[in-house]
């Protein structure tokens, strides 16, 4: 029997080569494939760096956010990912997150309806592997006017001091506030902690008032799309 080559990048066609597709046509050009191949650099043995950029992709469900999850252990069992290899994949997806936030802080968003709140602090959570508990204050106009990281911790909980986040709303004289936090697993039903919480951050904001809009719960479901659990849309506030 003939042994199988697999045909390395440089022997293709220039225009099929992803460096040079993008330099002839643009990065918007590329597939998620492609410029992740060009990430890695080189594939592996009897597979090219696009090849290997496919499976990793596939691993992960064709989903760049779930890619964003996996950490550098995840991605070293994909054959031929090194540390090297692993980390550009992780320092990428890292700068793409960064620019991301940096964009959404630039914009004032007017919170109308719990959709509005998720597009505006679920790319901050979705696709972080640890739970962390956001609040986002508003002023009477329902404008954004300044979101922060309360607290951060472990896979399946984390610590909510509720000081911190009335503090953060008096700094910023809000009039109301919404909180989010994650789930890793990607199950967003509440846990009765959750339910407990709400009630007493609503409660607390009575006394200052400082109106509890909503909590979100936010995650990536199993079929790699993001998706939240409205405490406002399901009549729990």
């Amino acid at each position: 029997m003939k042994s199988q080559t697999t045909l390395r990048i440089k022997d293709w066609a220039d225009e099929d080569k992803p460096r040079e597709k993008l330099l002839a046509k643009g990065k918007k050009e590329l597939s998620d494939t492609e410029l992740l191949a060009i990430l890695l650099g080189s594939g592996s043995i009897g597979q090219s760096a696009v090849e290997l950029a496919k499976s990793i992709l596939e691993e992960h469900g064709n989903s760049l956010t779930a890619l964003s999850q996996a950490d550098i252990h995840a991605l070293k069992k994909a054959k031929g990912v090194g540390d090297a290899k692993a980390v550009t994949m992780l320092a990428a997806l890292e700068l793409g997150r960064r620019m991301r936030d940096e964009r959404d802080s630039n914009q004032v968003a007017v919170i109308r309806n719990s959709n509005d709140l998720f597009d505006c602090i679920g790319p901050n959570l979705v696709d972080v592997p640890h739970e962390e508990f956001w609040a986002v204050y508003l002023n009477i106009k329902k404008r954004v006017v300044g979101k922060v990281r309360i607290s951060s911790g472990g896979i399946s909980d984390t610590t909510v001091d509720l000081r911190l986040i009335f503090k953060g709303a008096i700094e910023k004289n809000a009039v109301c506030l919404a909180v989010a936090h994650n789930h890793p697993s990607g199950i967003l039903t509440p846990s009765n902690n959750d339910i407990e919480l709400t009630q007493r951050i609503k409660k607390a904001g009575e006394i200052l008032h400082i109106k509890l809009i909503d909590h979100l719960i936010v995650g990536i479901l199993p079929n790699c799309k993001s998706d939240y659990y409205s405490f406002a849309e399901n009549g729990r506030l």
